[in-house]
């Protein structure tokens, strides 16, 4: 009996459970090691077009649909606190074609799926790799130490294992010129899976109730042609930076500033994008956000690493050699993410026009509106054919197991 092939996979958010879910099928032994101590949540993410199709193909379309928490209602608000428009979700379909999940459910979901078939070790990460002769030497910051046969990067746009094996980010990170923070904070009435989007030249506030709980998402965002790299690095100074952009600011604002202060769960970052020539190199690869990271304009980035696990496992299962099998994922993918990755200039203008003349066009066209326009599926979101897996015995237990349709 063939031994199975040997894959890590450092990152257990997305792409790197379902890359594992994908391998387990195909008859590889997955080890996935994550920093965090344990799962993570966070804000809401969607899943639109081919990426709607893997979670099918998962099975998990059915439970992730009961979990569904699009708004039924946008509000947008001018400078001043005045409403621009209140638009309601459109009502003409029963059943969703998109997605929208809570970070969470989705990481639960994704975790429910392997947990039992792959070794998961949480609050561990690599601190080194060096090439075998037939595979990877990877020690770990526990003092353990193993080789795998391949060894895969799904730990996100700053992800370590990038830049441990291509270099720094800045080799491979493109600057969108937006800041954001985004934090939990009371709800501040009766908001329920409602958005509220405060608006003023190159810089924004919003609300988002993903149901009638007691707290909301709050989301603080402005234009900034340079990225703040000292800010990126101290907490402190990501919160003086936000509260100096909105200082003066009415509506709710100074309410969201003085809760992002206290909240232990800030996210801040810059809007980017990760753009690189290869995610390959040797028996490595990257998937997910440690390889395309299409920022949160585009609305992309859980999609694109869903399908991208899904092809990845697909050309390794289908390619013995790891070089044919890297050559055929790059292939495979480097157009659709290509495409995904050029909406970001219509997503910013959008939701964030950077200034009053691009405000007030945005506004006059959003007056025009009683609902939200019908999310009809954009060519980039299923610009990727997915190929099909067969099943076959596995071994004499009965179980099965995916084999690749090349």
């Amino acid at each position: 009996m063939t031994t199975p092939r040997t894959v890590l996979i450092s990152g257990a958010s997305v792409s790197g459970p379902a890359l594992a879910h994908w391998l387990h099928r195909a008859g590889f032994a997955v080890t996935v090691v994550e920093k965090a101590g344990a799962l993570r949540g966070g804000y809401p993410v969607d899943i639109r077009g081919t990426a709607t199709e893997v979670i099918r193909r998962m099975g998990l379309w059915p439970w992730l649909r009961q979990a569904h928490v699009g708004p039924r209602r946008a509000t947008f608000l001018d400078a001043a606190g005045r409403t621009v428009a209140s638009l309601r979700a459109h009502a003409g379909q029963s059943e969703p074609r998109d997605l929208e999940i809570r970070r969470g459910d989705l990481a639960d979901a994704l975790y429910g799926l392997v947990r039992d078939d792959v070794e998961f070790r949480f609050g561990d990460s690599v601190s080194a790799f060096a090439p075998a002769a037939h595979g990877v030497d990877v020690t770990f910051r526990s003092g353990r130490q193993d080789t795998y046969d391949l060894v895969i990067g799904a730990d996100g746009m700053h992800s370590a294992t990038r830049a441990a094996l291509f270099g720094p980010e800045d080799r491979h990170h493109r600057y969108l010129a937006y800041c954001f923070a985004l934090f939990t904070l009371p709800n501040p009435g009766r908001l329920d899976r409602e958005l509220v989007l405060w608006n003023a030249p190159g810089k924004a506030a919003a609300l988002y109730a993903t149901g009638d709980g007691p707290e909301v998402h709050g989301f603080l965002t402005f234009h900034r042609p340079e990225p703040p790299r000292d800010a990126l690095r101290d907490p402190a100074a990501q919160r003086e930076l936000v509260a100096e952009v909105f200082a003066g600011e009415g509506w709710e604002i100074p309410r969201m500033v003085a809760a992002m202060r206290d909240t232990d769960d800030l996210f801040f970052d810059t809007a980017g994008q990760i753009r690189m020539p290869r995610w390959t190199q040797g028996r490595t690869a990257l998937v997910g956000d440690a390889a395309y990271a299409p920022s949160f304009l585009t609305g992309q980035g859980t999609s694109l690493a869903l399908s991208g696990a899904y092809v990845l496992a697909h050309a390794l299962a289908a390619h013995r050699d790891h070089t044919a099998a890297f050559a055929a994922y790059e292939d495979r993918m480097r157009p659709y993410v290509t495409a995904n990755q050029a909406l970001v200039d219509e997503g910013g203008a959008t939701l964030f026009p950077v200034t009053a003349r691009a405000l007030e066009q945005r506004d006059a066209r959003l007056r025009t509106l009683d609902t939200l326009p019908d999310a009809r599926p954009r060519p980039a979101h299923t610009a990727l054919t997915l190929p099909d897996y067969e099943e076959r015995p596995a071994s004499s237990s009965g179980a099965t197991r995916a084999r690749p349709v090349r």
